[in-house]
């Protein structure tokens, strides 16, 4: 039993090297001698995402088999989806094809769907899946050229490798993200099939069910290989090999130790330190979870020995692991759709996602130290041994982030310059007397990047569907419509309405599929409302999209479901939903700050770009100034009212009027913004008065 159950962890090591191997020579293949064949799996683009699904799934699902039966129990979700799954399989009884194929569908469907309802009996059907995928995964490269004319018109064995895929994508996506995200693509499948049922404003056409699967599967751009799909292609599976490779040869350490020796002893340490480490792991990595994890291991003792309240140090930690999302350059999934949907440079994206993240950081920092300073903690020593000398002597760790700015500053594809950076991470950790792993580590590295891809990028394959489907049954423009009645022409109602929406679906989906529900259903009517308030077109999209990126990545953080909450809790030994609780009041301007960009021009001055590009000289640098000189003192005040404390404890009238002080103030009008600054400033020179009095006695 031991000997197959090394033989099948052996197996799959093996096929996650030749899945990582598959994908960095890739990017190195129009530089080989290769390159003048015509080799599909290399030189096609639609090939190259079905090969790329291809390794998602198997890996997956020979993964799953290997945990042994740890999902035992069926759960409502599991019914819901099992019971929504049948219907497809149904509709597809009523084409008119020749009943063997409708078998084969059904064989897929079994294999896929009844491990659900029968997860101790049938978990072998796992092994089953991981052999399935090769008859789509097949069948497209040989018959590709075939395949993209027939898409309006599949023929029998097309439908059935198009069901076939779709349903091993679901239930690989249930397995790991979950029932929400693919009962919610189960959802719009149907609504493509059965809208024409729905009466009012949200009836579909009611198309076909073999002219949705022959969209799914055959169309270039579209379904399961379209273009959201690629960036899991394009650019995911390098920043997680990155990622990997870094932890693995280890870098973690000594970036953790640098950390340590930037802040001095003091009782606000262990949240400094966090919010540091944070920033630092969002260099090297866009995952709010996995580092939410890394940094909750290497703070706990801090917060332990400095005396903070337990659920206060895990929600301190959990916000801090989800800044990792809008940490340039490497910002997780989400960045990289928008560069594919809104054909941007990256470097914009960097530029504009810069402000929030440094905004994100202060309402961290300065809840922390309100917080200690309240409850008056005692100072504790951090980095005993490492002093600034060390942080020096290693900062070579930082040399290969700064060559993927650099190379993506000078034009070169992302995916090029990620790899060049791994290859240098590999290369310094053999210089460095610091490190020098052993070199399976690096193998392990590769293979650990690919693996901890799978559900974030089977996540994108299902968003990828739902947007195909949105698209042609119309329910975009739909949805869009119906916010801008609902909100009757107003922006800020509909900035609240979707921000609710966003943080809703996020508790339920991972937030690249929230990022793309949301974009697809609500981002027009947006970007026309903030037109309509004199916005500039390319201003207003560009902020729509910031938007919406923004508000994908607090659900991360909001409570009852956030992965780096849950990540925070299981360190720190706090209930989930008690620590979602307190992750939601720590940095309590985090849910204002996305709105404040897209309320008004002179908002958008946060994200930098949409006014430089109509603004130039002092007076857009004084634009930008002011806007981000009026947040933060919003951010100093409304984390004040939140916390009770300014420099000396805070009143009950004075915590109300600090708190609505900073929540309007966030609206961006400067007029405005001048008279709501009084009161809360009068309170501030007040209790900065009191505190040298205090100090001079």
């Amino acid at each position: 039993m031991a000997t197959r159950e090394n033989f099948l962890k052996k197996v799959i090591f093996t096929i996650l090297l030749i899945a990582t191997f598959y994908h960095i020579y890739v990017v190195i293949h129009p530089f080989t001698p290769l390159s003048n064949y015509h080799i599909s799996i290399f030189n096609l683009t639609q090939v190259k995402r079905a090969i790329h699904v291809f390794f998602l799934l198997l890996a997956g699902y020979l993964i799953i088999f290997d945990k042994g039966k740890e999902d035992k129990k069926v759960t409502v979700g599991g019914i819901i989806f099992f019971i929504l799954s049948i219907i497809p399989l149904y509709a597809f009884f009523n084409i008119d094809i020749p009943i063997q194929y409708k078998i084969y569908t059904v064989i897929f469907w079994c294999v896929t769907i009844l491990p659900l309802v029968f997860p101790k009996k049938l978990h072998f059907f796992h092994i089953l899946a991981a052999i399935l995928i090769f008859l789509p995964t097949f069948y497209m490269i040989i018959n590709y050229n075939s395949l993209i004319y027939r898409a309006i018109m599949p023929e029998p064995f097309d439908l059935v490798m198009a069901f076939g895929e779709v349903y091993l994508v679901l239930a690989l996506s249930y397995r790991t993200s979950g029932s929400v995200l693919p009962i919610l693509v189960l959802f719009f499948i149907l609504y493509n099939v059965y809208g024409d049922i729905i009466p009012g404003t949200f009836a579909g056409p009611g198309f076909d069910i073999d002219m949705v699967l022959g969209k799914l599967y055959c169309e270039t751009e579209a379904g399961l290989f379209g273009v959201i799909t690629g960036v899991s292609l394009k650019y995911l599976v390098y920043f997680t090999t990155l990622g990997a490779v870094i932890a693995e040869l280890g870098f973690g350490r000594v970036i953790s130790n640098i950390a340590l020796t930037m802040v001095g002893k003091s009782p606000a340490s262990p949240g400094r330190v966090s919010s540091i480490l944070g920033v630092f792991m969002g260099l090297f990595s866009g995952s709010g979870a996995a580092d939410t994890q890394f940094v909750a291991t290497i703070t706990k003792d801090l917060y332990t020995r400095a005396k903070y309240d337990r659920l206060i140090g895990a929600g301190i930690v959990a916000t801090v692991g989800s800044i990792a999302y809008v940490t340039p350059p490497i910002m997780g999934t989400i960045s990289f759709i928008m560069v594919e949907i809104l054909s941007i440079p990256y470097t914009q994206i960097i530029i504009m996602a810069l402000g929030p993240m440094l905004l994100y950081l202060l309402g961290i920092w300065l809840y922390n130290d309100f917080y200690v300073h309240r409850e008056k903690l005692k100072p504790i020593e951090v980095a005993k041994h490492v002093n600034r000398k060390y942080a020096l002597k290693n900062s070579y760790v930082f040399i290969p982030i700064i060559l993927i700015i650099f190379f993506i500053y000078r034009g070169l594809a992302v995916n090029i310059s990620v790899v060049l950076a791994i290859f240098s991470f590999i290369i310094i950790a053999y210089l460095a007397k610091e490190l020098r792993p052993p070199v399976k580590n690096v193998f392990i590295g590769f293979a650990k990047g690919f693996e901890s891809l799978i559900h974030i990028g089977v996540a994108v394959v299902c968003a990828n569907i739902v947007m195909t489907i949105m698209v042609t049954s119309g329910l975009a423009s739909k949805f869009s419509q119906f916010l801008t009645i609902v909100s009757h022409g107003n922006l800020l109602f509909a900035l609240l309405f979707t921000a609710v929406f966003s943080l809703v679906l996020g508790m339920g989906v991972p937030p690249v599929a929230t990022y793309v529900l949301t974009s697809a259903l609500t981002a027009p009517a947006i970007q026309k409302l903030a037109i309509a308030a004199g916005i500039p077109e390319n201003a207003a999209l560009l902020a729509t999209h910031m938007f919406l990126f923004y508000y994908a990545v607090l659900a991360e953080v909001t409570p009852p479901v956030g992965l780096s909450v849950y990540a925070a809790s299981s360190v720190f030994g706090t209930n989930p939903i008690e620590t979602g609780i307190y992750s939601a009041l720590v940095a309590l301007p985090k849910y204002l700050i996305g709105l404040s960009f897209i309320c008004s021009y002179f908002g958008t001055g946060t994200l930098i770009v949409p006014i430089l590009e109509n603004y130039h000289g002092l007076y857009a640098v004084g634009i930008i100034g002011l806007r981000f000189a009026l947040t933060v003192i919003a951010i100093v005040f409304l984390t004040a009212g939140s916390t009770g404390f300014l420099r000396t404890n805070l009143s009950k009238i004075e915590r109300a009027i600090m708190s609505v002080c900073g929540v309007l103030l966030f609206y961006p009008h400067l007029y405005f913004d001048i008279i709501v600054m009084i009161p809360g400033t009068f309170i501030f020179l007040k209790r900065m008065f009191m505190k040298k009095i205090e100090d001079s006695c």
